[in-house]
């Protein structure tokens, strides 16, 4: 149901003196607002002009002050700050919105039927990419060209796993891209190979650029497109800003909508951490962008991911005792980019999901931040999965801000055990113990690994209820945390997280007026129920930009 929206056509006779000012833009009234802010926690009314709030308090100190205004009854709604996703990929979700959709595939058999399927409705010779399939689904084997070949022999088809860290190729895109027995391994990936030495089509890590390398570039007209799309799916979900993780081609992707002015969603813009010299020039010349888009950020890598055997760990994969995952990139050169962005006053975030990779990260940081002497560095670790117990205090002694994703706990939580054990994942997702010890938690969703629905993220991190119900008391439930703490990882922390706390990530006088209208409070329902609320209305800069 639609809120009550009134447009005051005049100035009534409360204003007074208010009428001296610049008309407000729009007033929220009779709402239960939870702010965020810890001296002002909980409102009832928000008044906005232009794109900044300008009063916040009860509906009856609000009313003196609407002037000519669109006024919303919220009708007791719960009203949050906008959303801040602290680690998406943007770009590559508006695409696979429109892509082959393998998420749910749960035999092998569906798998290779919706590629086909999908493969009559594009031109022959186009690639079929996307596809975020999850071979967990059905029982962990590795799909194999030969599922798909003869289904496509005129379509090169390159799908991701939904980590984005493995991706299967058919022959035909191996073809295109050289990949034969003959050749070599790729350090810091792998190319899954039969018991013939032949590539089954499973590519890993770094290996997946030898396909990348031939796939063709989207023009101009894709990539707008994709933004529309995924600035419109996260709008709906009641996500107001994000944090990309992304390249320079989406970087010019982005600046070309914030030029146009078409850009309704925040973005804190990353680039390659291995590019932190030309970075460093880019902001020399042009500074860092403004409250739309952000940049001066580098996202790096140390490992892969868990559910493609590509995180690195201290001891072995309990399924697969002759393997502990590797770095994709070497320490050395991790410490070199890092030290050099971090000494041009950039800002670093890099992705570590095993406990080896992990610790070596902090102590690269450590090091770092020893040699380069004291500043506001805010560094950031991407994921931050599987830590060692020894290594979680140190977050919070480093100021290292750990940026995870709690979709990804009720999801790998179905089959983690089998890759690392019980005792491992008893730190697996340790939210509420780096919370004990002091650290910053920034939330995001990883999409499209994982839904861009902060509320789901939210229920994650508050019951930790696996995907398949098989834990309803929570996987690993000493890690769950409060809905309150949550809430705060996904709005004042994220906003922390990229250096804007001082004017987003609160509902505050003065703040940016990005806000989000839910059906449900949170604070009070059932930590159950918390998945199903569903945004009524995103407000952006103080324009509605979603309303079903």
């Amino acid at each position: 149901m639609r809120f009550l929206i009134v447009v005051l056509l005049a100035c009534v006779s409360a204003c007074g003196a208010e009428s001296e000012r610049e008309p407000a833009g729009l007033a929220l009234l009779n709402a239960t607002i939870w702010t965020g802010d810890p001296d002002n926690p909980i409102a009832e009314a928000i008044l906005i002009e232009g794109d900044r709030i300008v009063a916040i308090g009860s509906s009856s100190s609000i009313r003196p002050q609407i002037g000519q205004a669109r006024v919303i009854d919220a009708t007791g709604r719960f009203v949050v700050p906008g959303f801040i996703d602290s680690h998406v990929h943007f770009l590559d979700g508006g695409f696979k919105l429109s892509s082959v959709q393998l998420r749910d595939a749960d035999t092998p058999e569906e798998f290779a039927r919706r590629i086909g399927e999908f493969a009559k409705t594009v031109p022959a010779g186009a690639w079929i990419t996307g596809g975020d399939w999850d071979h967990q689904l059905w029982g962990g084997e590795l799909p194999h060209r030969a599922m798909v070949d003869e289904l496509t022999p005129a379509h090169p088809v390159w799908v991701n796993r939904l980590d984005g860290h493995m991706a299967l190729a058919n022959s035909l895109a191996l073809e295109l891209a050289g990949v034969t027995r003959d050749t070599a391994d790729v350090a810091g990936g792998t190319i899954e190979r039969d018991g013939n030495g032949d590539p089954t089509g499973v590519l890993k890590d770094n290996a997946m650029d030898l396909v990348f390398d031939v796939l063709p570039p989207p023009d101009d007209a894709a990539y707008d497109r994709a933004l529309e799309a995924a600035t419109s799916h996260l709008a709906a979900r009641g996500v107001t800003s994000v944090h990309h993780m992304g390249s320079w081609d989406t970087l010019a992707v982005v600046q070309r909508a914030r030029d146009h002015g078409t850009l309704k969603t925040r973005v804190y813009a990353a680039v390659p951490l291995a590019d932190w010299e030309r970075l460093r020039d880019e902001v020399a010349k042009h500074g860092r962008g403004d409250a739309w888009l952000r940049y001066g950020v580098l996202k790096g890598f140390v490992d892969g991911s868990l559910g493609s055997h590509t995180a690195a760990f201290h001891a072995p994969f309990d399924d697969k005792p002759s393997d502990r995952g590797f770095f994709i990139n070497t320490e050395e050169d991790l410490q070199t980019w890092i030290s050099g962005a971090d000494a041009a006053g950039l800002h670093v975030v890099v992705h570590a999901i095993g406990d080896r990779a992990n610790e070596k990260l902090l102590d690269i940081f450590e090091r770092v931040a020893r040699e380069n002497g004291a500043r506001d560095r805010r560094f950031r670790i991407e994921h931050a999965q599987h830590l060692r117990p020894e290594d979680i205090p140190r977050f919070a002694e480093l100021g290292v801000i750990a940026s995870m994703q709690p979709y990804h706990a009720i999801d790998d939580g179905r089959w983690a055990e089998r890759y690392i054990g019980p005792i491992r994942i008893q730190t697996t997702y340790a939210f509420q113990s780096l919370l004990d010890a002091g650290a910053t938690l920034a939330f995001g969703s990883d999409w499209t690994v994982a839904p861009a629905t902060p509320v789901e993220g939210i229920y994650a991190a508050v019951t930790r209820r696996t995907l398949d119900d098989a834990n309803p008391e929570g996987w690993v439930p000493n890690e769950k945390i409060s809905v309150e703490e949550a809430l705060v990882a996904y709005t004042r922390n994220g906003a922390y997280a990229s250096h804007e706390e001082h004017e987003k990530g609160m509902l505050k006088l003065g703040y940016l007026a990005d806000l989000v209208v839910l059906d449900s409070d949170l604070t009070r329902i059932s930590p159950e129920e918390i998945g199903n609320a569903e945004v009524v209305m995103t407000i952006v800069g103080g324009e509605i930009v979603y309303q079903p």
